[in-house]
């Protein structure tokens, strides 16, 4: 019963909550009697499990939520009770539950809220990653992060952000924030061990607005696109052991095909509309990739001018590690390595420069030094399963 849960949990958790934060416009009000009704279903359900899980969570938070309404005595409460009580008398466990995420990711991407504020509300939110799981991916203390998800809330009521989507003349300049914010929880549940959830909640909250957007948006299917491409490979990521596989190692007949083919039918279209963002660059670095049968096969030079054309868009130190990865296919490490060794001050405590740095070495013959690497890669490293794949590598030069 708790492993089911939990699968309910990462699966409805972000529809659910919106749902009860649109009906009650409390965030933790409706955090407070989700949770209750998770609690209570874990024994409850043991004998007598219901039909319809959803609408059973969903009925037992709205009940929880009015009975706490009930209990106090602000006006503002009376009134959010009175709306309340009249909506409930009409539902029952088998009421479907509204989809209402896609005005919670609006709410929760307001230019109002910091950047790091928008990108934690809405990994807790829609997404339901516990407070210790988002503090772990932006490497900051639980209770610094505790602390910024409640300053993000505070906004929100005090500012009287509005929980809608944003009319149509709005949606243009709110739309970039929204896409980072998408991109980093789709990140959030590919690099994470049995989160693909995320990223089956960023694609479709992605669908949703394109959608929603008259005459579309390029970087908008660009994005889709990407993750497209990214998701096509999840089946091949892993082995029967749970451990990574590389890019350069999987089984390209695990690939998705049909998302391929969807993504590429996407990205040839935005990229007609030559105006290349940097969602599009990477689908189209991606789409290289879908069309190899294997790494040999790969257009790498194709690849580095496009990270080239990327870098002049976005000059971060995580695009050029990319990059050099690509040169070191198409021009071999050695080259790759002076551009590597060059990004050490900027990225000393990302430890996929540490392991690409290793991996170099490795492929050089300079053994000490790689191991070095790739124990300095291992001591950052956050996911259990980049742990054991540097184990790997390590036991493997050692021998």
């Amino acid at each position: 019963m708790t492993e089911a849960l939990e699968g309910l949990y990462r699966a409805e958790w972000g529809r659910l909550l919106s749902a009860l934060i649109r009906a009650f416009g409390d965030f933790d009000l409706a955090e407070d009697v989700l949770q209750d009704a998770f609690a209570s279903a874990l024994t409850e359900w043991e004998s007598s499990p219901p039909k319809n899980a959803r609408g059973w969570l969903y009925t037992a938070a709205r009940h929880n939520a009015i009975d706490q309404l009930r209990r106090r005595s602000r006006f503002a409460d009376k009134q959010a009770l009175i709306a309340a009580e009249r909506a409930d008398a009409e539902m029952s466990e088998e009421t479907a539950v509204p989809d209402e995420r896609l005005p919670l990711i609006f709410t929760c991407c307001h230019p109002a809220l910091a950047p790091e504020a928008q990108v934690a509300l809405t990994l807790r939110t829609l997404c339901g990653l516990t407070t210790e799981e988002i503090a772990r991916a932006f490497l900051v203390p639980v209770a610094t992060m505790a602390q910024r998800l409640v300053r993000a809330k505070a906004k929100i009521r005090d500012a009287r952000i509005p929980y809608r989507v944003p009319e149509i003349s709005e949606l243009a300049e709110r739309l970039d924030e929204v896409m980072a914010v998408l991109y980093l929880v789709f990140n959030e549940g590919y690099s994470a061990d049995q989160r693909s959830d995320l990223c089956r909640d960023a694609i479709g909250l992605a669908r949703m607005l394109r959608d929603l957007l008259p005459g579309g948006s390029a970087e908008l299917d660009a994005l889709l696109a990407l993750m497209l491409f990214h998701d096509s490979r999840r089946n091949a990521r892993r082995d029967d052991a749970g451990d990574i596989v590389l890019l350069s190692e999987q089984d390209r007949t695990r690939w998705d095909r049909a998302e391929i083919e969807e993504a590429k039918t996407i990205v040839t279209s935005a990229l007609r509309r030559r105006t290349l963002g940097t969602y599009a660059i990477e689908a189209a670095i991606a789409a290289v990739h879908a069309d190899a049968d294997d790494a040999a096969g790969t257009d790498w030079p194709q690849i580095v001018g496009l990270y080239d054309r990327l870098y002049a868009l976005h000059e971060s130190p995580v695009v050029a590690l990319n990059r050099a990865v690509a040169v070191a296919m198409a021009s071999g490490p050695e080259a790759a390595l002076l551009l590597v060794e060059a990004l050490s001050g900027e990225l000393a405590s990302y430890h996929l420069f540490h392991a690409t740095r290793a991996d170099l070495l490795r492929r050089l013959g300079r053994q000490d030094a790689a191991i070095g690497s790739y124990r300095r890669a291992h001591a950052l490293a956050q996911n259990e399963a980049d742990r054991r794949f540097l184990s790997r590598r390590i036991d493997e030069i050692t021998r």
